[in-house]
C-alpha cells in the first residue's frame, strides 16, 4: 500500500488506563526500569539493552535495544493494553521513479524461503485473529506492521513478516504479476483483434494508474518532486514503472532489506523477553552490512524563490473557470529539535484550522479558492520541515494573490499577536487526545514514530510529551515566542510556489502516452525476437506460464503456514454491560466504563417521514451548523469555545434498517461529542447553541453556504477517485432496498450531483430556496420527544453529576413532537446496470444482491459466503490474475444485501465475466473444513477486534442489535456448515442473481452502450 505524507494536523496520541498487575513478570508491569529485567548494557538473547526510560503522561516504558551481530535497532513499547502491535522497516530511498521500494513491498511478500507458497501474506489473512495487516511504502521508508490480540497469532504473524522481508523467494512471475509486464488483455480466450490486444500489466501499475487519477494525489506527488528533487517518488510513476527490470528488484532489497538497515518495534503488554527471543533466533543467521543511513533533503532555496507550474487534469464537476491549484511552501527547521516542530505544528494549527483561522478567513473566505491544496499544513515527514499553503478552485486571475494574500496574513499576525485563548484551546485539545482510548493506540504510535525515527530523530525525545509541552509553555509564556517563529521561517523567506493549470486535454495525452510507450516496448520485443508474431507468441506464452502458476497457487498445500484456531474464538463474548433509563420520553442509554474523566454523548433524534426535497441537503446543513454562528456568537467566537471546553462536536445523518426487518427503515439526525466530566454542561449548551440558533438569515449567510458547497464539489470527485468501490457499491444497492436509496441520496454520486449542481449556481439565481429547506431541517433537527434517544458513556464516579446534566440539557428542548409530510417507506427504484462516465484510467465495479435482514438464519452463512468467495477465488481471480488492486464479496446483514466490487480495476468485463458465474462455482465447489475454519477466522477479525471506550454499545444504540441477538448472531456463523454455504449460494447468487444490479464508474470504452443494456450515466459539469 501506498502511503503519503498528511500534513495539517497536529499529530495526537490517545490514552488507556494504567492498570498495574502483579501477575507473572511481563515487562507490560514493569513501571520502574531498574526494577530487575535488564540494566542498560546487558545483553539478552543477542539483544544489548541501549536504553529504558517511563512516559507516565502515555502510561507506558519504552526500551531500546540493539541487536549486537547486525545492528539492528529495535524499540518495544511496553504498555498495558492487549491490543499488540509488530512491526519491520527499511530505509528505502527511491533511485528513481519506477516504484522499485513499491513493487518490492508487494513481491517480499508473495513467497518466502520458510514458507515457499504463493502469496503468503494473503493466505494469512484468513489463519489469524489480526486486527490490523498492512505494508506500507512512505517516501523513503517501508514498513511491514499488524495488531493482534492473541499471543499464538502474534508469533505466527511475526515469524511470516520476517521471513517474508529478510528471505522472500523473489521470483520473477512475482515481479510480473505485481509489478509491470505486457501481455494479451484477455490471454484464455480464443485470440480476436478485439479481446486479444496487448497491454501493460501488473498489480502495482494499475494501483498507480488509480492513485494518478485522483488530482489531489497527482498535485501533492508534482509538488514533492519539485521541492523534493533528491526523493524520487517511491510509489512509482506508471510513465517510469515499465523501465524497472527483475534484475534491479532483486538488488534494491538485497541492498536494502538486511537487519542492519531495518527497525524494528513492538508495543502491548506480550513478554518482551519472548520477543527478544523471536526476534534474535531470525536474525541469527544475518551479519552486519551497510546501512542506508542517507537522508535525503529538500531542495535549497538560498538563490532565491522559485516558481513552477505544471499541467492537470480538469474536473468534470468543477466550474471550469475555478480549476488552478496553487501553493506556497517554506523550508523550516530540523524536525529532530522536538520542541520547535512541536511549537511549529501550534503555529501551523492556528493559522489554519476552523473557519475562523486568520488564513481560512484570508484565502477560502474571501473568495480566493474553494479548498485547501492537498499540501497544506506543516509536513515533519522528512527531517528539514516544509510548511505548505494552498488552495484548490483558484481562478487564473486569482492565482497570483493567493501568494499576496498570505504573505499580508503573516505580516498581521507578526505585527499582533496570537490570541491566549486560542493557544489554550488547541492545548486542550492535545490534552483530550491524551485521555481519549482509542483501540489502534499502538498502530497510531507506530506511524507516529517511525518517520523520524528514519531520520535519526530519537524516539524517546518524540515519546516525551508532557517535557515537549512544557517547554513549549514555558518558551510561550516569552513574549512574542510564536510571532518570533513567523518572522524566523516566513518572513522575507524563499519560497516555492507551485501550480498546477488545468488541461482539456490532459487525460488523451495520458492515453497517447502509454500507447505509444507501449508500442516502443513492443518494437523493441520485436528486435529481440526477430518477428512480431513471435514477439507476440513470446508475450502470450508469459502470460500463460503465468496463469497456470496462479491457477495451480489455488490449489496449494498451506500447511507449512501456521495458524491459530476456530476454537480460539470465546463462543461467549464478553459483555459491555449498559442500562437503560429514560427522561421522560427520551430513552438513555448508560454505559459505565473507565474513561480516563471524558464523558461522550450521543443522540439520535428520528425523522417521522423527511420529507424527499429536505433529504439531499442535510449534509450542508451538518457543515453549515459548524460554520454560520448565531445572531449573537460568530463561528469564531464559537470555534474557540469548542476547543476549550470540548474534544469535538458534531452532526450527521443517521439511516438504519431493523435488524430483524419488517418494519420501514428509521432516519435522523445524529449529534456526538465528548469532554472532560467537568465540562460536560457546557458541551450540551455548545450543541443546542449549534442546532437550534445557527442564523440562517445573515447577511453572509448565503455566501458562507455557497462557500460550502464549492469545497465539497471541489474534492468530492478526488473522493471518487480514492474510494470508487465504495461509491460503486453504494449506488448499486441504491435500487434493492430503501436504506440503500436513502444512503445514496446523502452520501453517494446522487449527493456528489447535487452538491456540484448547486454549487454550480449563479451568484445571481440566488440560494433562497436552499437555504429555506436548511431552516426547515433545523425546525426538525431536535425535539424532546419518543423520536429521540441519547447515549452516554462515562466513568461510574460522573453517572448521578451527568444525569443532572443531561435532565438539564432536554429541558431546554422544545417538547412537542415535530410532524413533517406523512408519506409511506421509500420503494427502492430498480436500476438497470449502471455506467458512469468518469476521467480515471481504471475502473471501479460493484454488483449488488438483496438477501434477507441481520436476524435471519440465512444472514450468517451468507457472511460466511462472502469471506470464502473473497479468500478462495474472488481475490485470486480479480486481483491475480486480473491485475485490479483489490477485489472481494461482502455481505451486509444490516443492509440486507450481498455484493461483489473491484477496485482500480484495469478490466471490468473480466471481473463482470467472473462474478457472474460465481454462484454456480460456489454451488459446484467441494468446501472443506478447513475453508469453513479460515473464513471464520477471517469475519471474526472484525468481530472481535478491540473497540475504543467511546464505540462500546453503539452497535445497540445505533442499530438496535443488543446483546442477546449479538450472542445469537455469533452462535450462528461459529456454527455455519458446507452445506449452509451451498444453500445460501444457490438460493441468492445463483437463483437471485436476476435481481443484481452493476454499477461501473471510470473511463466509457467500445464495450459500454445503451443497446448491449447500459444507462450510461455522467456527474460533469464543467
Amino acid at each position: 500500500m501506498l502511503r503519503i505524507a498528511q500534513c495539517r494536523s497536529l499529530q495526537k496520541c490517545s490514552r488507556s488506563c494504567w492498570i498495574h498487575s502483579r501477575a507473572k513478570r511481563r515487562y507490560a508491569s514493569i513501571t520502574n526500569p531498574s526494577s530487575g529485567f535488564l540494566k542498560v548494557g546487558e545483553e539478552l538473547h543477542g539483544f544489548k539493552l541501549k536504553r529504558s526510560e517511563d512516559v507516565p503522561e502515555l502510561e507506558l516504558t519504552a526500551l531500546l535495544f540493539q541487536h549486537v551481530k547486525t545492528d539492528a535497532e529495535y524499540l518495544h513499547v511496553a504498555r498495558n493494553d492487549q491490543n499488540n502491535v509488530f512491526s519491520i522497516g527499511f530505509k528505502t530511498n527511491p533511485p528513481d521513479a519506477t516504484g522499485v521500494p513499491h513493487i518490492l513491498e508487494h513481491t517480499t511478500l508473495c513467497g518466502s524461503e520458510k514458507y515457499p507458497i504463493r502469496d503468503p501474506f494473503f493466505k494469512m489473512l484468513p489463519r489469524s485473529l489480526s486486527n490490523f495487516m498492512n505494508a506500507f511504502t512512505s517516501s523513503d521508508h517501508t514498513t511491514y506492521p499488524y495488531a493482534t490480540t492473541n499471543t499464538q497469532d502474534f508469533y505466527n504473524l511475526m515469524s511470516v513478516y520476517l521471513d517474508a522481508t529478510l528471505c522472500p523467494l523473489l521470483k520473477s512471475n512475482d515481479f510480473l504479476q505485481e509489478g509491470w509486464r505486457i501481455g494479451p488483455q484477455n490471454p484464455s480466450l480464443e485470440a480476436n483483434k478485439a479481446d486479444d490486444k496487448l497491454v501493460f500489466k501488473g498489480v502495482v501499475y494499475n494501483e498507480m494508474k488509480g492513485s494518478m487519477s485522483d488530482a489531489s494525489y497527482l498535485y501533492y506527488i508534482r509538488f514533492r518532486e519539485q521541492i523534493f528533487p533528491a526523493l524520487n517518488n517511491s510509489g512509482g510513476d506508471p510513465q517510469k514503472m515499465t523501465d524497472l527490470t527483475y534484475q534491479q528488484l532483486k538488488k534494491f532489497h538485497a541492498d536494502h532489506y538486511r537487519p542492519t538497515n531495518a527497525k524494528i518495534l513492538t508495543y502491548g503488554n506480550m513478554d518482551v523477553q519472548q520477543h527478544l527471543q523471536a526476534i534474535g533466533n531470525q536474525l541469527e543467521s544475518f551479519h552486519k552490512t551497510h546501512s542506508d543511513t542517507k537522508v535525503k533533503l529538500p531542495i535549497s532555496l538560498d538563490e532565491g524563490s522559485q516558481s513552477i507550474t505544471v499541467r492537470g487534469p480538469m474536473d468534470p464537476i468543477v466550474d471550469k473557470h475555478m480549476q488552478y491549484k496553487t501553493s506556497t511552501s517554506w523550508l523550516m527547521g530540523d524536525t529532530s529539535d522536538i520542541v520547535e516542530t512541536f511549537s511549529l505544528s501550534v503555529m501551523s494549527s492556528l493559522l489554519l484550522d476552523g473557519y475562523g483561522s486568520p488564513l481560512y478567513k484570508s484565502l477560502i473566505a474571501a473568495g480566493l479558492g474553494s479548498d485547501w491544496s492537498p499540501n497544506t499544513g506543516f509536513d515533519t515527514s522528512a527531517l528539514r520541515g516544509i510548511f505548505s499553503i494552498g488552495l484548490n478552485g483558484v481562478k487564473q486571475a486569482d492565482v497570483a494573490k493567493v501568494k499576496e494574500a498570505i504573505a499580508q496574513t503573516f505580516t498581521a499576525f507578526h505585527k499582533s499577536s496570537f490570541d491566549k485563548i486560542k493557544v489554550d484551546g488547541v492545548l486542550h485539545q492535545l490534552e483530550l487526545g491524551l485521555k481519549h482510548k482509542t483501540a489502534q493506540f499502538g498502530i497510531n504510535l507506530m506511524q507516529r514514530l517511525q518517520p523520524g525515527w528514519f531520520h535519526g530523530v530519537d524516539p524517546f525525545k518524540a515519546l516525551a510529551w508532557d517535557k515537549t509541552v512544557s517547554a513549549f509553555k514555558a518558551n510561550y509564556a516569552k513574549k512574542g515566542y510564536l510571532e518570533g517563529l513567523i518572522e524566523k521561517y516566513l518572513l522575507n523567506e524563499p519560497t516555492l510556489t507551485f501550480t498546477m493549470e488545468p488541461s482539456a486535454t490532459y487525460g488523451e495525452e495520458l492515453v497517447k502516452e502509454e500507447a505509444t510507450r507501449l508500442e516502443n516496448k513492443i518494437a523493441h520485443a520485436v528486435r529481440n525476437a526477430g518477428s512480431k508474431e513471435k514477439a507476440r507468441a513470446q508475450f502470450k506464452e508469459t502470460e500463460l506460464a503465468l496463469l497456470e502458476e496462479q491457477q495451480g497457487a489455488s490449489n496449494q498445500d498451506l500447511s507449512c503456514l501456521p495458524t491459530v484456531h476456530v476454537k480460539d474464538i470465546p463462543r461467549q463474548k464478553d459483555k459491555k454491560t449498559v442500562c437503560d433509563t429514560a427522561f421522560g420520553d427520551v430513552k438513555v442509554q448508560w454505559r459505565e466504563a473507565s474513561t480516563n474523566g471524558l464523558t461522550y454523548f450521543r443522540a439520535v433524534n428520528t425523522f417521522e417521514y423527511l420529507p424527499d426535497s429536505l433529504r439531499p441537503l442535510i449534509p450542508l446543513f451538518t457543515e453549515a451548523i459548524m460554520r454560520l454562528g448565531t445572531k449573537t456568537m460568530s463561528m469564531e467566537t464559537l470555534e474557540n469555545v469548542i476547543k476549550l471546553k470540548t474534544g469535538g462536536i458534531g452532526a450527521s445523518y443517521h439511516a438504519s434498517r431493523c435488524p430483524r426487518g419488517g418494519r420501514p427503515c428509521a432516519e435522523g439526525l445524529s449529534f456526538s461529542g465528548y469532554a472532560l466530566d467537568s465540562n460536560v454542561p457546557a458541551m450540551f449548551e455548545l450543541l443546542q447553541t449549534i442546532i437550534l440558533e445557527t442564523n440562517f438569515e445573515g447577511p453572509e449567510a448565503e455566501s458562507m453556504i455557497r462557500e460550502l458547497l464549492q469545497s465539497a464539489s471541489s474534492g468530492a470527485i478526488n473522493c471518487v477517485a480514492e474510494s470508487g468501490h465504495s461509491y460503486a457499491r453504494r449506488f448499486a444497492e441504491s435500487g434493492l432496498s430503501e436504506l440503500g436509496q436513502l444512503n445514496e441520496e446523502v452520501s453517494g454520486l446522487t449527493q456528489v450531483r447535487i452538491t456540484a449542481s448547486l454549487a454550480a449556481r449563479p451568484p445571481s439565481e440566488g440560494l433562497e430556496d436552499v437555504i429555506s429547506k436548511l431552516k426547515s431541517i433545523q425546525m426538525l433537527a431536535i425535539s424532546r420527544s419518543d423520536l429521540m434517544r441519547v447515549a452516554m458513556t462515562c466513568g461510574s464516579e460522573s453517572t448521578s453529576i451527568n444525569e443532572a446534566n443531561l435532565q438539564a440539557f432536554l429541558d431546554k428542548l422544545r417538547r412537542d413532537k415535530i410532524h413533517t409530510l406523512c408519506r409511506g417507506p421509500l420503494e427502492a427504484e430498480r436500476r438497470n446496470n449502471t455506467f458512469i462516465d468518469l476521467p480515471f484510467q481504471v475502473y471501479y465495479s460493484a454488483f449488488a444482491l438483496p438477501t434477507v435482514p441481520y436476524a435471519h438464519p440465512s444472514s450468517a452463512a451468507l457472511q460466511i459466503l462472502s469471506q470464502l468467495l473473497t479468500h478462495k477465488h474472488l481475490h485470486h481471480e480479480i486481483r491475480e490474475k486480473g491485475g485490479a488492486y483489490g477485489g472481494g464479496a461482502y455481505a451486509r446483514g444490516l443492509g440486507g444485501v450481498f455484493g461483489f466490487y473491484s477496485y482500480r480495476d484495469p478490466n471490468p468485463q473480466n471481473t463482470m465475466k467472473i462474478v457472474h458465474n460465481v454462484g454456480r462455482w460456489a454451488v459446484e465447489k467441494e468446501w472443506t473444513d478447513r475453508d469453513i475454519e479460515e473464513a471464520k477466522l477471517a469475519l471474526f477479525q472484525s468481530l472481535d477486534a478491540p473497540e475504543s471506550v467511546s464505540e462500546e454499545g453503539l452497535a445497540r444504540f445505533l442499530n438496535r442489535v443488543d446483546e442477546d441477538l449479538e450472542q445469537t448472531k455469533r452462535e450462528q456463523l461459529l456454527d455455519v456448515r458446507k452445506s449452509d454455504v451451498r444453500d445460501v449460494a444457490q438460493e441468492y447468487l445463483v437463483e437471485g442473481r436476476k435481481m443484481g444490479s452493476w454499477a461501473v464508474l471510470g473511463p466509457k470504452k467500445h464495450w459500454v452502450s445503451e443497446e448491449g443494456g447500459w444507462d450510461i450515466q455522467g456527474l460533469g459539469i464543467a
